[in-house]
């Protein structure tokens, strides 16, 4: 099967394609597993954190790649939920022990046996995958190919973001950054919660007029200070002083849900500048955000269906990857970007 992989870490600024396209065996169903012929897959920027070495893979060679639609094409024993031809998806979420206490109370996320798809197994930057069936799951007819590979990551967290940062009533929530996830997130909260205000931090001028034509009420860079003061704020960039400006803009008892599975290390300069008295004082909470779950993934495929969640993409062609993932890194982002595997796909 046709297949980017990715051989080492590598630097992006001096390593502009760390993706190999090219031949490699395809994956067979095992024991309570199914295989998906790859119809589109998303790309995250947990992908420059993978080819970059802050969340590295732990062999290679890997297929990249966790926002995956596909086919069912074959199923190994032991299955039974899906036919051979039912559409699913597979998240960030590959698998987990599913007996010790965080799985058993829903929170697979934090399980010591969590395996990421694409990082600890191959993922969808290939023509095949194979996946646990109990972590597939059925994708809403009403969504193409395309549109549905985002939900699966970038909606996805965004949900469990907007879950942990637990706002109500007629409140104010920030966005820091504003690409696939965070795009997701406002239109999901206009829909949800109409009495809640979003404002949007970005550094790009045409993200912040996005962000505005999506229906948030303000929008500037991403150290300006809004009109007033936030409830909570949801931080999706992958760099510190973002995080740092986040806490000024936060009311007494706000909270920040930092979405990012690593922080880029080079900017000691912005935790330097972190004062309690200023950014820390006053009860203010800071909570991370740790992989997604099963139920995380299910809840919002039927949120985002009630809502008919369109999400704004643009598409490559597979052998395209490393140009979607240098336009990622260099900020050239409006909403997600997919790779379109398979010429059938819709």
């Amino acid at each position: 099967m046709k297949a980017m992989v990715l051989r080492r870490t590598a630097n992006l600024a001096q390593h502009r394609a760390p993706l190999e396209y090219c031949e490699i065996p395809a994956p067979t169903a095992k024991e309570g597993e199914v295989r998906l012929r790859v119809l589109t897959c998303g790309v995250c920027h947990t992908e420059l954190d993978e080819i970059e070495g802050r969340t590295p893979p732990p062999r290679f060679p890997v297929v990249p790649g966790h926002q995956i639609v596909g086919l069912v094409d074959q199923r190994g024993p032991g299955t039974g939920r899906f036919a051979i031809g039912d559409r699913v998806g597979v998240a960030w979420i590959h698998s987990a022990c599913r007996t010790c206490a965080f799985c058993s109370s829903e929170r697979e996320n934090l399980c010591g046996s969590f395996k990421a798809t694409g990082r600890d197994v191959n993922g969808g930057y290939a023509q095949f995958v194979t996946v646990p069936e109990a972590f597939a799951y059925p994708i809403p007819a009403r969504f193409t190919d395309v549109q549905a590979a985002p939900l699966l990551c970038a909606g996805a967290i965004g949900y469990r973001s907007v879950r942990l940062v637990e706002l109500q009533g007629k409140q104010t929530l920030g966005l820091f950054g504003f690409g696939a996830s965070a795009h997701l997130v406002l239109k999901m909260v206009c829909y949800r919660y109409p009495q809640i205000r979003v404002a949007v931090f970005a550094r790009n001028p045409r993200e912040r007029q996005f962000a505005l034509e999506l229906g948030a009420v303000w929008s500037g860079d991403i150290g300006a200070r809004p009109p007033e003061l936030l409830e909570g704020i949801i931080d999706t960039t992958p760099v510190w002083q973002p995080v740092v400006n986040a806490l000024k803009c936060l009311k007494p008892a706000g909270r920040l849900v930092i979405n990012a599975i690593r922080k880029e290390e080079g900017d000691k300069q912005a935790l330097r500048d972190l004062k309690y008295s200023e950014h820390l004082w006053m009860e203010k909470e800071i909570k991370s955000v740790a992989n997604v779950t099963r139920h995380d993934v299910h809840e919002f495929l039927k949120l985002a269906d009630a809502m008919a969640l369109q999400s704004v993409t643009q598409t490559y062609r597979l052998e395209n990857a490393n140009e979607a993932l240098m336009e990622l890194k260099e900020g050239r982002i409006r909403g997600a970007k997919v790779l379109r595997v398979d010429e059938s796909a819709t």
